[in-house]
Order: structure tokens, then C-alpha cells, then sequence
């Protein structure tokens, strides 16, 4: 009885552990899918939320400045609050590859799980200089792989619009960063790596230069 019975218990041991393992396979497939569901839907209620806030500061902006004309009043210069990583700077805008992105201050993983994000160190968009800008390529930076040269850009911030147009897009090395190097113009640098199509860490980096209007 015993050499009749253990060949017959055996395959139904295996058995039950390949239907465990399965199983515990698709819970993981199912909480990986609901992880990345719910950074997107994190995503795109930020970017909600942020693009109103920035209406918010535009319009009171003008407000200000209306009251100001009205009263005849001398526009002061006020001084500049400092800037906090995770501040919304304004909006980034490529009307021709129809993106739209709010750009915050810092390039950590959580601001660029939101947006897209100023590399520290370089100037602020509209300031003089190289203003730099990093983002994920397989989010909101994805749409970059179709622009070209003389294609628009837009960085809309709470005191204005500045206007920029493209020069030129080229692949770099990660460890390249003369495409960072200071200008005697006001240019605005958009960086994301690369291939956009590539699963894993991508091996090199995607650049877009534009030079102020």
C-alpha cells in the first residue's frame, strides 16, 4: 500500500504548492497594478490642484497691479519670498505636443512623481541664465520625443508669461552636465532620460534647449 500511495501523494503536494504560488503571484500583480493606479491618480490630482492654485496667484496678481494703477500708486519692488523645495514655480506648457505641467522647486522622487521639477542651481525660468528642468520620460515628460526645432515653449509663473523656442534636442551621456553650463542668455533646458521606451534605469539623457523670445 505504501509504494501505491506515496507516488500518488506526491504530485498532489507539488500541485498544491504551484496553486499557492500562483495565487500569491496574482495578489502581487494586483497590488503592484493598485500601487501605480493610485501614483498616477496622485499625479493627476496634483496637477489639478496646482494649475488652480496658480490661477489663484495670477489673478491676484492682477488685482494688485489694478488697484495699484487705480490709486496711482508706484508698483514697489517687493523682496522675493526664499523658494522651499516642493514650491509650485508656475507651468510649463508645449502647445504643439499639447502638454501642460506644473514645475515645482527640487528634483526629489516625490516631485517628480507629482511634476516636473527645477534643478537647483540654475536660475529661475525667466531669470538670466540657464534655467533647467527635469522630468520622468515615461510620464510628463514622455510627450518630448516629438518635439522639434522652432516648437514653442510656454512658462507661465504667477508675475508673467515668458516665451521660449527651441534650438535643439540631442541624447547625452547621464554624466554630462555641460548641458547645464551657465548662459550669457535666458535659456530654459528640459532634461529626461532615455530611450523613452525602455524598461529599467535608461542609459542616457534626453535634452531640449530653448532660447528666450
Amino acid at each position: 500500500m505504501k509504494l501505491t500511495a506515496e507516488p500518488e501523494t506526491a504530485p498532489t503536494y507539488v500541485r498544491g504548492i504551484f496553486r499557492w504560488i500562483q495565487r500569491l503571484l496574482i495578489v502581487i500583480g494586483i497590488l503592484a497594478l493598485g500601487y501605480v493606479g493610485f501614483r498616477l491618480l496622485e499625479a493627476r490630482l496634483y496637477q489639478v490642484s496646482a494649475k488652480r492654485s496658480l490661477e489663484s496667484q495670477i489673478q491676484q496678481e492682477r488685482e494688485l497691479e489694478l488697484s495699484l494703477d487705480l490709486k496711482k500708486v508706484p508698483h514697489e519692488i517687493q523682496p522675493k519670498p526664499p523658494i522651499k523645495p516642493g514650491d509650485l514655480l508656475g507651468r510649463l506648457d508645449i502647445p504643439k505636443l499639447g502638454l501642460s505641467v506644473a514645475v515645482l522647486q527640487g528634483t526629489s522622487s516625490r516631485m517628480l512623481r507629482l511634476g516636473t521639477g527645477h534643478i537647483e542651481g540654475t536660475p529661475l525660468p525667466g531669470e538670466p541664465g540657464n534655467s533647467a528642468i527635469a522630468g520622468h520620460r515615461d510620464t510628463f515628460f514622455r510627450e518630448l520625443k516629438d518635439i522639434q526645432k522652432g516648437d514653442e515653449i510656454e512658462f507661465q509663473t504667477a508675475v508673467g508669461l515668458f516665451r521660449y523656442e527651441v534650438d535643439w534636442a540631442k541624447v547625452v551621456a547621464p554624466d554630462d552636465t555641460s548641458v547645464l553650463a551657465p548662459s550669457t542668455e535666458s535659456a530654459l533646458t528640459l532634461v529626461t532620460c532615455y530611450p523613452f521606451y525602455f524598461v529599467g534605469p535608461a542609459p542616457k539623457r534626453f535634452v531640449v534647449r530653448a532660447h528666450q523670445e
